[in-house]
């Protein structure tokens, strides 16, 4: 496999670099500042800097088998970085077979969400996090938006650095129920897993532990 990260000096996209390497893929991580990247030289890593708004940008996106964007809720600032990275991967792999994988958040709405979820869990969540929350909806639908590209979107639970565990539980259009909380490390995993599942393919996926 060869992929490309972006969002490889965060901490989900380092860890989604890393078990990639450790399964023998070709990686190649797109940071804006090399020296925040952690993951050591390897000879199956390449470093592209770029910012996702780069002319640039889609030439570390084409001809790959994978595209993961790593970046996930930004913090409490208004922000456009995961719907302006979106639409530019969007605007280079339109029509191709390369696979696209984002993540996003189990806050925003989804179908089967519980009264209480619906009520108060996700209205509190997305008062707080507004800017963050209102700039992967525009994510979603620039997704949504784009039936040529073979997307796929990944919805984590609240989000921990604890070990990866052997298994998580996943749902396909609405939230994993009564579970709040995942390790970084398995979404990693689970982005690199989606990555090479053709069946996930124009979906939203709900993860926890």
């Amino acid at each position: 496999m060869k992929i490309t990260v972006l969002g490889a000096s965060g901490r989900i996209g380092g860890l989604a670099v890393r078990e990639a390497l450790a399964r023998g893929w070709h990686v190649t991580a797109v940071v804006r500042d090399p020296a925040r990247l952690t993951v050591p030289a390897h000879p199956r890593l390449d470093v592209a800097v770029h910012s996702l708004t780069d002319a640039g940008l889609a030439h570390a996106v084409t001809g790959r088998d994978a595209v993961v964007l790593a970046l996930g809720p930004s913090d409490l600032k208004p922000t456009t970085v995961n719907s302006d990275g979106t639409r530019s991967v969007v605007s280079a792999l339109r029509g191709s077979r390369t696979r696209f994988v984002v993540v996003s958040a189990s806050g925003l709405p989804a179908k089967g969400d519980s009264l209480f979820s619906k009520l108060v869990l996700k209205p509190l969540l997305g008062a707080v996090l507004r800017n963050g929350y209102a700039d992967l909806q525009r994510m979603e639908s620039i997704l949504h938006d784009a039936p040529d590209v073979r997307w796929t979107i990944v919805r984590p639970t609240r989000l921990t650095d604890k070990p990866a565990r052997e298994h998580v539980r996943s749902e396909v259009g609405r939230d994993v129920r009564r579970r709040f909380q995942i390790p970084r490390a398995n979404v990693a995993r689970f982005l690199l897993d989606a990555a090479e599942d053709d069946s996930l393919t124009g979906k939203t996926v709900s993860i926890a532990q």
